[in-house]
């Protein structure tokens, strides 16, 4: 890392018994010290606390008590910038701005993967039922199921699993640096790229959902498991049970338990998938509303509100659109994934008909193609779309808080022009 200091300093700036003075923020004269009377006009005495005051070319201290000669009036000198004499309105509209920014995205953050954790318990249980009658494909059913699992339960029934997930994206990110530190992969694709190239990017992802597998098994299971034969668990949990599957070692398993190299197709498919068809509805919303403001908001009357709002909003809304779409089109195919995940780990799961009482896994699923067979065979093509109805509730959800902070934003943005 370079350091964080302006070209040219010094320190003290001697060299060879002379000084190059630049003064304040440029405030004043560059001046060389060569001789003692030079020094003369800034070597005085140690100043008196009381009667010390800011000295200007060729004064000295006054003695305490003595009060200092009044100047000829003229027009007063402007204050140094970044001085305390106060900040302009455009530095602290600035900092505003910055600082709701920062907010915007943490709201963002906290939505996708705190409040809106209890639609993805509940949607990952309702996915691997496979007793289940009610399919809950409404997010009025949905509702009322959470509100049985909180009235039986407590409200960690609806959060369990919550730090494992943050593991798994953890360990994600983590693999994905380590690889590319380590292998030509490009983590980032240019503008300027080429066939060759994206297939090096598709494939450091493809590695690292590999490397997180294990991990996201462990995660699936806390998300799912039925809190009332749940042990309380670390947080590490979660890296131990990973750990425990790729050596063969840990909590004992059933004889229909799929091995890692039989998820491995499955897995990477749904993550590589995923990450292409987030990354078009990005850049494609990132466009439409970049023309759009373009066309509706021209830059000579454009607000400094406005256009604060278009520099923060536009990627938040591509990045829900992206996540959005992404997770209706493979919603199937992440029923599949999870129940293959989930097969031969003894897990316990709450019963999503009722809202109490609790089922176990039994599922002899051969493979992915014996998953679809069977699902769309004994429980229809609905089947697949399981739990759909807390997809609703967790993006209508987002959508609110993404809306509920635009208000704020633009209110606070309007009070500091």
């Amino acid at each position: 890392m370079h350091p964080r200091r302006p070209d040219g300093f010094d320190g003290l700036g001697y060299r060879g018994g002379t000084r190059d003075e630049q003064g304040f923020g440029g405030a004043f004269p560059a001046r060389s010290f060569s001789s003692a009377s030079d020094l003369g006009h800034w070597v005085t005495t140690p100043p008196d606390i009381p009667g010390s005051r800011n000295l200007h070319w060729g004064e000295k201290s006054p003695p305490y008590g003595v009060p200092a000669p009044s100047t000829p009036e003229g027009p007063e000198e402007e204050p140094f910038p970044g001085g305390s004499g106060g900040s302009a309105p455009g530095q602290s509209s600035e900092q505003l701005s910055r600082f709701a920014g920062f907010g915007i995205g943490l709201a963002s953050l906290f939505t996708e993967n705190v409040l809106a954790h209890p639609c993805i318990v509940l949607r990952r249980q309702c996915q691997v039922n496979y007793h289940a009658r009610h399919y809950h494909l409404t997010p009025f059913t949905v509702i009322n199921i959470m509100y049985s699992f909180n009235k039986t339960q407590g409200p960690r029934a609806l959060w369990k699993g919550m730090g494992s997930t943050f593991i798994v994206q953890g360990i994600t990110l983590g693999a994905e640096g380590i690889i590319s530190e380590f292998t030509p992969l490009p983590r980032e694709v240019s503008h300027k790229w080429n066939p060759k190239q994206i297939g090096e990017h598709l494939l450091l992802k493809s590695l690292t959902y590999i490397v997180a597998m294990p991990f996201y098994s462990a995660s699936l299971i806390e998300t799912v498991q039925s809190e009332i034969i749940r042990d309380n668990a670390g947080i590490l949990e979660c890296v131990k049970e990973g750990i425990g599957r790729v050596i063969g070692m840990g909590v004992p398993h059933s004889k229909r338990l799929l091995p890692l190299l039989s998820l491995i197709f499955p897995t990477v498919l749904h993550g590589v998938l995923h990450y292409i068809i987030s990354s078009i509805i990005q850049k494609f919303v990132l466009l439409l509303l970049k023309r759009k403001t373009y066309h509706s908001h021209p830059a000579e009357s454009t607000s400094p509100v406005q256009s604060m709002l278009d520099a923060y909003f536009p990627e938040l809304i591509a990045n829900f659109a992206a996540s959005l779409c992404s997770d209706v089109i493979l919603y199937p195919l992440e029923t599949v994934l999870h129940r293959l995940h989930i097969q031969g780990t003894r897990t316990i799961i709450d019963n999503t008909d009722l809202g109490y009482e609790v089922l176990p896994i039994n599922t002899q699923y051969e493979g992915m193609r014996d998953c679809v067979n069977t699902i769309k065979q004994e429980e229809g093509m609905l089947g697949f779309y399981k739990g759909f109805g807390a997809v609703i509730i967790q993006y209508t959800l987002h959508a609110a808080v993404l809306q509920i902070t635009k208000i704020i934003y633009s209110t606070l943005l309007q009070n500091s022009v």
